[in-house]
């Protein structure tokens, strides 16, 4: 079942050519001749790999039927990351490509969603807000607020964030996995 131009969303799973793509951006433009199009920028759910492409009502495009199971995040090995279906206790690989914009996020033994396409497992999705340790962090100058009052700080997984000039090592603080931003101080 093929879909129209004007239906595709941001975070939208798509069939193009038999490819499974996830909508990252997308803008509609519309000409004074000739027909409407979209302007799109798709990761490859498979390879993780980002593109450009320009969608017309003429392409074949399906919205795909994406099932989540409750996975949790075992380990990574290597380049590959391992995760256990919650019910079945199956585990699962993802390659470092397509766990790469949440790899940051991930802690062992973290509950997470798993995206599945006809029994394939093809992408994880994270809780939209994590608790990290800090690790590392400049100390804040009294003051200094030139940069809005913030500053970047290393977290327990290697993700730096910006957070305000109060965090130091050894605080947990929440971050946006939808964002990589910094929400609160937790501990």
């Amino acid at each position: 079942m093929g879909i129209s131009i004007g239906e595709i969303t941001r975070g939208m799973t798509i069939l193009k050519d038999g490819e499974l793509y996830e909508v990252l951006e997308f803008e509609h433009v519309k000409r004074a001749r000739g027909s409407a199009f979209v302007r799109a920028r798709l990761r490859g759910l498979r390879t993780g790999r980002v593109i450009t492409e320009t969608l017309r009502d003429s392409d074949d495009i399906e919205a795909a039927f994406m099932e989540t199971r409750e996975l949790q995040y075992l380990y990574r090995s290597g380049n590959v990351f391992v995760f256990m279906d919650k019910e079945s206790f199956e585990q699962y690989e993802l390659p470092g490509e397509v766990v790469s914009d949440i790899a940051g996020y991930l802690l062992e033994g973290m509950d997470l969603m798993g995206l599945f396409y006809q029994g394939e497992m093809v992408k994880v999705r994270p809780p939209n807000f994590v608790d990290l340790k800090v690790v590392e962090a400049p100390p804040g100058v009294k003051g200094d607020t030139a940069t809005g009052g913030e500053k970047p700080v290393v977290l327990e997984t290697g993700l730096t964030v910006k957070a305000p000039l109060f965090v130091k090592p050894g605080d947990v603080i929440r971050v946006d996995t939808r964002t990589g931003a910094y929400v609160e101080r937790v501990g």
